[in-house]
């Protein structure tokens, strides 16, 4: 943790005086109305520039050309076949990336939309994998004032009037949203962040002796595996009246019955009011979905209370033709300040015509006293409860375990919503707080810290329901079939906690309520029979998928999260390596079940043919003892290594770094049942390495083509990057096979690392760092930034430094003062590749970025290492140049990375989740943090016996049966 109180000198990043006049502050200052010091600031009116995407060099695309091409023909073929392909870097969104967001709505898994600093609702995720950008702009906050005496009389839209997304009022515009009160400057208005919560004051807007906050709270609530789980978000309104007269303030809600793009116009959709309990009505808005996808359901809803009123308008349109129109709507609310009480009595409405946008709105009234204060709440909910993958799986999302799959699931969200956000906030601010108060930490850290936490909300991600799987294995036993449709070979061996006994489990087709999941095939792939094999290779029945997921009655589903919404791919687990920090933290049994999820794809084997783009040559899909590299794209967990640049099965990073988050995640957890249930495939994983030791080293070698998360740098032969996570991966496999009892494994393991460092340090040492390689290219001697990644997984998992301290210091202030600090004095990260002259390493596009989640990696490296001002000043570059207002505009769709003038590339990405590296690097304990008095490796004794890994029918099935011995912490094992 940090150690001294070097950041007492620094101010406030952001103080809200500056932002908030001192009297609206103290108004607001109760109820949670009042946004906290510790929040990220932008002003309403402030402009949102237009992102720059990078772009290649001339020398770049005459290399990629041949990729180029193969990638331009998989593309539209994929689109042939009504799929998008996981990497497109031909098509462009419609709507261009701006400097425009903020906190994401909702709680993960279930479907997303993102909301803007200035108020409007866009990025919408509500189907797996498809994003829409573009702001649906009748989903808006409107605000009606008068007083008594009829004197002063106020109708806005909550937000600024300039928005690029309204669009000019051209004719035929005039019945439609360009009619309302777009008068609200944002001069006088903020936004504040703290995810999962934001808050936007409207100070004297438009109303001057009025001041409001709209506080919204979504459901992200660490450890808690229910509420998390809820699409479902809160915008309280909190009006205080600093008038001598009172004051009638109506609010109004308004929502198209769209799940985004043009999806409005597809026709069929209805709307319906609701009355539910506790004085919450509203409407729901049912939107049948296009494609054959299924169906949405939206609720907007209020709370009415001794002092609010709720009336709802069930429909009204945004053209000419409709009755009423949006025109007519705002004409009602300006003179009545509500609706007809009839309203709610009126039933569904007629289905909407093609073409026909289908509007909703919400009114909550109330009487606000002078110098009197009122709250009003307002709940959205989207129950979109099944999930369907493109290949044909369906699956039930995770909240449906508690809300069931109707329709009316949306009704029960926005009441639950309303009736339980306090505590979902006390929860919160409980968790947040120790952070938030910690007066070592620059201010800067504390908010980006958990607004980076977006991505596992707004990257797309999807939580299921597991035990509705296994209740339905359960009445329909798993079996083993044969068919023209499936040539996948998995091969799984799970140990017990006796270690005695191996199972085998299959990762196959699943079953839905209604009928088989699997309703359509690739036909462009040609398939063999589904196989089955134990560790002796005997054909053998598999077990059902209940057994391998049962846990005690505490399942917490499983989840899938995106590379990026730019790259589609499910969990890739290069980038995970990054950004597993922060669901180990906060959601560990998710994180479990994750690398349970590799581990069986480490057993399993899929032998469907793909052609690779770099090279244009055909590979085998999925080989076994091979971590894929990422869960897959159109048919998660069936068919994964969506990604088809290169075969990721040479790969040679993948397999450390599972080595390196099993271990960690066991010694973190101590939990013994998931380190001898993944142990089997730690064992095959680090076997599978054997074959890429070409000079009997010990050490991997890679083959001079990009074979690791830097997939357009290229290495030759031994490499710091990947040579160091290996060691770190002997080391941690051996830690593991001496906890779990399997002594003859910790020797090989031993005695591999004992001739493996000496070797790495031979070929790369250069006096102050490691060089980028051992080849004999212009960037050999690369300062690569990321080259201690194994050393970041040692300290953070408690065990020995890989190299002395001396070693380990020198090359992270080579990268400080080079990488860090030669570009804008610091001001950005860390530029991937440097050269010893200072100049940045430009071999490839990738060498020179400054990737946001290693910039971030990096720090935290520098802290285990006791560098923590280094640290922060290297992660702080991040922060000026993506969250600053002086910076680029990144917020809440931090990319992968940027050039060094600013240019990005795939914005709202996993890896800058590694900022809860830092995290964990600073809560581990002081004596995890000093070496430990005991090395693990000198534990472990080796005999005499010569050997590499073995290969015989003991390789997963020697595990002791002493788990007894355990404590709450694998780390503190004594057997």
């Amino acid at each position: 943790m940090v150690t001294t109180n070097i950041f007492h000198c620094r101010k406030n990043s952001w103080p809200p005086e500056e932002y908030i006049n001192k009297f609206t502050l103290q108004l607001l200052d109760f109820d949670s109305a009042a946004p906290p010091q510790q929040a990220w600031r932008r002003r309403l009116n402030s402009h949102a520039n237009i992102l720059k995407e990078f772009s290649v060099t001339f020398m770049e695309a005459i290399k990629m050309v041949r990729l180029g091409i193969r990638m331009w023909s998989y593309v539209r073929e994929e689109a042939s076949h009504g799929r998008k392909a996981p990497i497109d870097p031909f098509t462009r969104e419609s709507c261009k990336p701006s400097a425009s967001q903020g906190v994401p709505l909702g709680g993960m898994g279930s479907g997303s939309i993102s909301r803007g600093f200035r108020g409007e609702f866009r990025q919408w995720q509500i189907l797996p994998g498809l994003c829409e950008a573009s702001p649906v702009m009748a989903n808006q906050f409107s605000i009606f004032i008068s007083r008594d005496g009829g004197n002063k009389k106020f109708a806005s839209v909550l937000a600024p009037g300039q928005h690029e997304g309204l669009g000019s009022r051209k004719k035929g515009d005039e019945h439609g949203i360009p009619s309302w009160g777009w008068n609200l400057s944002g001069q006088h208005s903020t936004y504040h962040a703290l995810f999962p919560r934001a808050w936007t004051i409207y100070d004297g807007e438009p109303d001057p002796e009025l001041k409001v906050s709209c506080r919204q709270i979504s459901p992200f609530i660490p450890h808690n595996y229910k509420e998390s789980s809820l699409p479902t978000a809160v915008f309280v309104y909190t009006l205080a009246n600093t008038g001598k007269e009172r004051a009638k303030v109506s609010l109004l809600l308004t929502w198209a019955n769209s799940i985004g793009g043009v999806s409005h116009l597809s026709g069929d959709h209805v709307n319906e009011p609701f009355i539910a309990e506790d004085g919450v009505s509203g409407v729901l808005l049912h939107h049948k979905t296009a494609k054959g996808n299924p169906p949405v359901t939206f609720a907007i809803a209020a709370c009415e209370t001794q002092n609010v009123s709720v009336s709802v308008l069930p429909c009204f349109g945004l053209s000419e033709g409709s009755v009423p129109t949006a025109k007519d709507m705002w004409g009602k609310m300006v003179q009545d300040g509500q609706f007809d009480r009839e309203n709610f009595n009126v039933g569904p409405s007629m289905p909407s015509s093609p073409g026909e946008t289908l509007c909703a709105a919400v009114s909550a009234s109330a009487w606000v006293e002078p110098h009197g204060k009122c709250t009003v709440a307002f709940a959205l909910a989207w129950s979109s409860p099944k999930v369907k993958f493109v290949k044909g799986n369906t699956f039930n999302r995770r909240y449906t375990k508690f809300y069931g799959t109707s329709e009316k699931a949306a009704v029960n969200l926005v009441h639950d919503a309303l009736t339980n956000y306090k505590r979902w906030e006390e929860d919160i601010e409980k968790w947040q707080s120790p952070v938030l108060e910690d007066e070592k930490l620059p201010e800067w850290y504390k908010f980006t810290l958990f607004n980076e936490l977006y991505f596992l909300v707004a990257g797309g991600t999807i939580w299921i329901d597991s035990s509705w799987q296994s209740a339905c294995l359960k009445s329909e036993p798993y079996q083993v079939t044969e068919s023209e449709n499936a040539n996948v070979k998995i091969t799984e061996a799970r140990a017990n906690r006796q270690g005695a006994q191996d199972t085998t489990a299959t990762a196959g087709q699943y079953h839905n309520d209604e009928t088989h999941c699997r309703d359509s095939t690739d036909e462009d792939e040609s398939r063999a029979p589904l196989r089955m094999e134990n560790p002796s290779g005997c054909l053998q029945t598999s077990t059902r998928m209940d057994e391998q997921f049962d846990d005690n009655n505490d399942d917490v589903g499983r989840f899938l999260y995106l590379e990026g919404v730019e790259y589609i791919m499910w969990c890739t687990y290069d980038v995970h390596f990054y950004a597993s920090f922060a669901l180990l933290e906060l959601f560990p049994k998710i994180e479990l079940n994750i690398q349970r999820e590799f581990a069986k794809a480490v057993l399993s084997e899929d032998g469907r043919k793909v052609k690779y783009l770099a090279e244009g040559k055909w590979g085998t899909r999925k080989v076994r003892g091979a971590v894929p590299h990422d869960l897959g794209t159109h048919d998660p967990w069936n068919e994964m290594n969506a990604y088809n640049i290169h075969d990721t099965s040479k790969w040679k990073d993948l397999n450390p770094k599972f080595v390196l988050q099993v271990y960690r995640d066991f010694a973190k957890t101590g939990d013994v049942s998931f380190g001898v249930d993944v142990w089997p495939a730690v064992r095959t994983a680090m076997e599978y390495m054997d074959q890429f030791d070409r000079d009997g080293d010990d050490l991997v070698e890679n083959d001079g083509f990009p074979d690791q998360t830097y997939d357009t740098w290229t290495v030759h032969g031994v490499s710091a990057y990947c040579g160091c996570l290996w060691l770190a991966a002997l080391q941690a496999a051996a830690a593991m096979a001496l906890q779990l009892g399997d002594g003859e494994f910790a020797e090989t393991c031993k005695r591999k690392f004992l001739k493996a460092k000496p070797a790495f340090e031979e070929k790369l040492w250069n006096g102050t760092y490691f060089n980028y390689d051992s080849g004999s290219s212009n960037n050999s001697k690369s300062i690569q930034a990321d080259q201690l990644a194994g050393q970041w997984y040692t300290a953070s998992s408690g065990l020995s430094p890989l190299f002395d301290d001396f070693k380990i210091k020198s090359v992270l202030r080579k990268i400080f003062d080079f990488n860090v600090m030669k570009i804008k004095g610091g001001r950005m990260g860390a530029v991937n590749g440097m050269h010893p002259n200072g100049k940045v390493d430009e071999t490839c596009m990738q060498s020179r970025e400054i990737w946001t989640g290693v910039t971030y990696g990096v720090a935290a490296t520098m802290i285990l290492a006791g560098m923590e001002e280094e640290a922060f000043t290297t992660a702080e570059g991040i922060f000026i140049a993506g969250w600053s207002e002086e910076g680029y505009g990144y917020w809440f769709q931090t990319p992968e990375g940027w050039t060094i003038d600013g240019h990005y590339r795939s914005l709202i990405y996993m890896r800058p989740l590694a900022i809860w590296g830092m995290q964990s690097a600073l809560a581990l304990p002081k004596a995890i943090l000093e070496a430990p008095r005991i090395n693990i490796m000198d534990r472990i004794h080796i005999s005499p016996a010569i050997g590499g890994f073995s290969h015989n029918e003991t390789t997963v099935r020697k595990i002791a049966a002493k788990s007894g011995c355990f404590g709450n912490s694998a780390l503190h094992c004594a057997c």
